[in-house]
């Protein structure tokens, strides 16, 4: 690549996040390609027929499609990308699919780079924070960090960013559900506005003795939390909501109380 140029940027996907991307690639001064089957480019933008003309001379390629057609876009685009071209995967997928890509680019002379978006992109589009590891981590960075882009690379093997992603999930995506849960259950109860603000006030005041305390809290008390979570949902199906995310705490609850040694 030219340094004095802009970098020259292929998007495969113009759904929510890939057309924000596209969109603040372009107001950057990037020369952007991008192809959707079923989506048009925006003003600016170049669209393409395929993933081969969407990926054909640029320096990186941003597939920001889905996880169940990453590897099929990725064997498309090979058709126009060039040697030395940075693939970067933006979608949420396992490691191993992403161990998967990054074999297939090593194959066609690509450098890889796994990326993982660690927040919502509508209202952040290109400033999304990310992180980067693969092949063309590095580079992925090089190209976008001009552009206003928040990456931080890993020094790690492809499939490394999509783990870290993923094992906040486990919090975050729990954390949602078991939120739209309880909701549900105080609305059914008649005090959804008195639980929202608890709950808000509970986040409010988090810090990191709140996650020593949740951790181990929850350990030492199982027993006596699973037995709270039993009464839960009792209560949750007699208000005729459905208590999957109690009944799953309690299990785990339970499961806590009876690997613990006892005194």
């Amino acid at each position: 690549m030219d340094e004095l140029r802009p970098p020259r940027v292929g998007v495969l996907g113009l759904g929510e996040a890939g057309m924000a991307i596209a969109i603040d690639l372009r107001d950057a001064g990037a020369a952007v390609r991008a192809y959707d089957p079923v989506a048009s480019a925006p003003s600016g933008v170049e669209g393409c027929a395929n993933e081969a003309a969407a990926a054909t001379g640029v320096d990186l390629v941003m597939s920001a499609n889905s996880s169940d057609v990453a590897l099929k876009a990725l064997r498309a685009g090979c058709a126009g990308a060039a040697p030395g071209t940075v693939w970067a995967d933006l979608n949420t997928a396992s490691p191993a699919l992403k161990r998967r890509l990054a074999a297939v680019c090593a194959e066609a002379g690509l450098d890889f780079a796994d990326v993982a978006l660690m927040a919502p992109v509508p209202g952040r589009g290109l400033r999304t924070p990310a992180l980067a590891c693969g092949a063309g981590a590095v580079r992925y960075a090089h190209l976008l960090a001009p552009l206003g882009a928040d990456v931080d690379v890993l020094d790690a093997p492809p499939g490394a960013a999509a783990a870290r992603k993923l094992l906040r999930s486990v919090f975050l995506k729990g954390l949602a559900a078991a939120l739209v849960e309880a909701l549900a259950a105080a609305r059914a109860a008649g005090c959804e506005d008195w639980l929202r603000q608890n709950i808000i006030d509970e986040l409010t005041a988090a810090d990191a003795r709140t996650v020593e305390r949740l951790e181990t809290g929850t350990r030492r008390h199982a027993a006596r939390r699973a037995a709270e979570l039993a009464a839960t949902v009792d209560l949750l199906t007699e208000l005729g909501v459905p208590p999957r995310i109690s009944t799953a705490s309690r299990e785990w609850l339970e499961h806590l109380a009876a690997a613990r040694p006892t005194p």
